[in-house]
């Protein structure tokens, strides 16, 4: 007979920042780290509209998104023991910023608007992005939302140049290190 491995409980830990700042490509390396399950909001607002969000923006508008998103942040931020990679613009809305800073373990993925721009150059899925200058766009976004990140976050990780795995390792030690999870 095989033991039942009790996976302890801990709140979400929600990952905030710039879009294209690696919150999905690191939350799924945390929540394996973790043992614990991974979603990303803009995959769960898909599936919810039944479109890409980025058709959706054009149909109907940024603020019948930003309706939908708090929707889905309000649930999935009372869920425990999951990592979370929030869409960049998520802190714009005061409730959203409550629910995950009350909510969850809050990290902010600080990426420089260059650093960004140099990963997103040939996206083209990214709504907000889909303009003349985009590194313009960029700085910004970072001008406006990056005093709503830091507002939101318990921690702050520079995203600079390491390796998934060395951000993963980076957040994993702050959490030990603020009790939240064990070592």
């Amino acid at each position: 007979m095989s033991a039942v491995v009790q996976v302890p409980r801990i709140a979400p830990v929600a990952l905030v920042g710039l879009p294209g700042s690696g919150k999905s490509t690191v939350g799924r390396q945390l929540a394996r780290r973790l043992g614990v399950g991974f979603s990303d909001t803009d995959h769960v607002i898909e599936s919810r509209i039944g479109c890409s969000i980025r058709i959706f923006f054009e149909r109907e508008g940024e603020d019948r998104f930003r309706d939908t998103e708090e929707a889905v942040l309000d649930e999935l931020t009372q869920q425990a023991s999951c990592v979370l990679a929030t869409g960049g613009g998520a802190v714009l809305r005061p409730a959203n910023r409550a629910h995950l800073h009350d909510r969850c373990q809050v990290v902010y993925l600080h990426s420089a608007p260059d650093d960004v721009f140099r990963r997103l150059r040939h996206d083209t899925q990214r709504p907000l992005l889909q303009v003349a200058d985009p590194l313009a766009r960029l700085r910004d976004l970072y001008a406006a939302r990056d005093p709503l990140y830091r507002e939101t976050a318990h921690f702050v990780i520079e995203t600079g140049r390491p390796s998934v795995p060395t951000l993963a390792n980076m957040i994993m030690m702050q959490l030990e290190l603020a009790g939240v999870v064990a070592r």
